[in-house]
């Protein structure tokens, strides 16, 4: 059937490809290999580009071979699914599924070999690989113990020449605390006395202030108290005004009477001669 032919055409080219690929897998490095330390300063471009291009050559194959095992495991199920439905379209069913059933496990046990086999590589090389990063890192370590040595020696030194500093800051301190404390008091007796006269001054604005507003009120008091006085002159004045005025009437009430009088008794006078 052309659905047959297709699968084992794909599972015939699924075995030939981890072969291929195991043909390209990249030499494994020597575990044995000594890791030379080197200046911190030296070059070493091209010795971290060649590792750097072999550890990605090494993980590039790695993960083509994978894809290999996916793929062939892809193709082993999709082929037993073709041969299990052509089985049910031949006469001895059971006997042909049987061999279907038996040749995909047999691909799939072949499949699970190589899978633990490049399992076990890919752990091998990272193992590898830390093995080396360790190497590396310790060899660093040892390379750098001269210039760690001078620089604790140099902080040692700077420790001590600090230690000395303080103590003769704390010498010179203790030193010149007597004039410290001297200064202090004179500070202290200056403040005393500005604050002294700072009370003072207030105090005297308080009572300068007191003074103004008893003589405001005095001022104030006096003019009221003139004032009433006018007053009072006004009054008298227009009351003994008044009086006058009324004694003045009164005065020129009599004359008339009189005057009246007089006139009456004239003119009985001539009345009786």
């Amino acid at each position: 059937m052309p659905a047959a032919a297709a699968v084992l055409l794909l599972c015939a080219a699924g075995a030939l490809a981890p072969q291929r690929a195991l043909a390209q897998v990249a030499k494994p490095i020597d575990p044995g290999t000594s890791v030379s330390t080197r200046s911190l300063d030296a070059p070493a471009s091209s010795d971290a580009a060649s590792t750097q291009s072999a550890d990605d050559s090494l993980k590039a194959d790695f993960a083509q071979r994978q894809k290999v095992l996916d793929r062939r495991t892809e193709e082993n199920n999709y082929g037993y699914g073709v041969k299990e439905h052509d089985c049910y379209s031949k006469f001895f069913v059971n006997h042909c599924l049987d061999n279907a059933r038996n040749a995909m496990r047999e691909t799939r046990q072949q499949i699970r070999q190589e899978q633990l086999a490049l399992d076990d590589e890919q752990r091998a090389e990272r193992a590898k690989q830390r093995d080396q990063q360790t190497a590396i890192k310790r060899a660093q370590y040892e390379a750098e113990a001269p210039q760690r040595a001078a620089s604790e020696k140099s902080s040692q030194q700077a420790y001590e020449e600090k230690q000395r500093q303080n103590a003769l800051a704390a010498a010179q301190r203790d030193a010149e605390a007597p004039q410290r404390a001297a200064n202090q008091a004179a500070y202290d007796r200056k403040q005393a006395d500005y604050q002294k006269q700072l009370d003072e001054a207030r105090a005297r604005g308080v009572q300068d202030a007191q003074d103004r507003e008893q003589k405001a009120q005095r001022y104030e008091q006096k003019q009221q108290e003139a004032a009433q006085h006018r007053a009072e002159v006004d009054a008298r004045q227009k009351e003994a005004a008044r009086k006058a005025q009324e004694k003045a009437q009164q005065q020129e009430q009599a004359r008339q009477e009189q005057l009246k009088l007089q006139q009456q008794q004239q003119q009985q006078q001539q009345q009786g001669k």
